[in-house]
């Protein structure tokens, strides 16, 4: 019986492994555009799980860029339009958190989603408030505000994908994840949300979207009209290169925090879960790597790794987790 059990254990988990590779080769790294990490990461899920995060994922984004692209092309929202912003938000939430014989067609796939993966309200209901706070506020007057506004615009999606990271599938049903989801995505999507900040500077404020908080520029004698100056190719300061060096620093405190997590919940999910979360970090630390506040020229090309780049580094992802973790 013992030997039976080795057997099927080392078959399970070739299986696992050809699967993995399959996976890693079927890639088209070139392609990817839009949320390249998440995409990639999820990949190594089954398939409806990766649905279920391209769904949740493509419902957010509409929202999301309804708002950033209005502000690219007219800089601001006027007063009078604010409400009516606000209120395309409550129709895009009220969408599946009240669905049911009246529901919007376009979201049936979404509200399914969400019924499947047992998927809780909260992420979408704090991801619409920060949407809420894009519509009447241009920034953050303080960092505190800033990570206040990250619970919503960061931390909720990440929210989803380590939802469906801790999803265990036994006997036809998927059981919850066995830890706090929010408590776990709250340290990596703050983080990746910091590098997003320092690697988009340049196309971020070409498009009049601005997260560096004010306490922050006046702390380092600066404003949003020096750093549209620099992210249009004027002088990099020694004020900015110190201003992005604190921003590296707090990056780095959620990113060791992150390794904690994943150490911590490591254990309590799949092993493909489990590589997807090491894949994900890994792709936003390499982003992080790349950042040289004392003499790099913060340009798009400089902080964006080739999709050659990111794929080798996946690739070593792989190796190293097959050599501490079996698959």
């Amino acid at each position: 019986m013992r030997n039976n059990d080795a057997t099927k254990m080392n078959s399970e988990t070739n299986g696992n492994k050809r699967r993995c590779w399959d996976t890693f080769y079927s890639i088209d790294f070139e392609k990817i555009v839009d949320h390249p990490n998440i995409l990639i990461a999820a990949r190594f899920w089954e398939e409806n799980k990766y649905r279920a995060a391209k769904n949740c994922y493509k419902f957010m984004r509409a929202i999301d860029d309804l708002i950033d692209n209005y502000k690219t092309e007219h800089q601001t929202i006027a007063p009078d339009d604010k409400p009516l912003f606000e209120a395309e938000v409550h129709t895009w939430i009220n969408r599946i958190l009240h669905s049911g014989e009246n529901a919007n067609p376009m979201c049936n796939d979404v509200i399914e989603t969400i019924r499947t993966f047992q998927i809780p309200s909260w992420p979408f209901e704090d991801f619409a408030r920060s949407m809420i706070y894009d519509i009447y506020h241009d920034g953050f007057p303080t960092f505190p505000a800033f990570l206040d506004y990250a619970v919503g615009a960061s931390v909720a999606p990440a929210s989803i994908f380590v939802h469906l990271c801790g999803l265990r599938y036994q006997e036809g049903a998927y059981l919850l994840p066995a830890f706090s989801v929010k408590e776990a995505a709250a340290p990596c999507a703050i983080f990746s949300y910091l590098v997003h900040i320092i690697r988009d500077f340049m196309k971020d404020h070409r498009n009049h979207l601005n997260y560096f908080p004010d306490d922050l520029l006046m702390k380092y004698n600066l404003d949003r009209e020096k750093l549209r100056c620099m992210a249009q190719g004027g002088e990099i300061t020694r004020d900015f290169r110190e201003c992005i060096r604190e921003l590296y620093i707090e990056a780095d405190k959620y990113r060791l925090k992150t390794k904690e997590v994943i150490r911590e919940i490591g254990p309590l999910l799949e092993p493909c879960s489990r590589l997807s979360l090491e894949i994900i970090f890994g792709l936003y630390t390499l982003v992080f790597d790349r950042i040289d506040w004392e003499e790099g020229g913060f340009t798009t090309e400089e902080l964006n790794p080739t999709a050659a780049e990111v794929k080798e580094h996946v690739r070593q992802i792989i190796l190293h987790f097959e050599e501490n973790h079996p698959l």
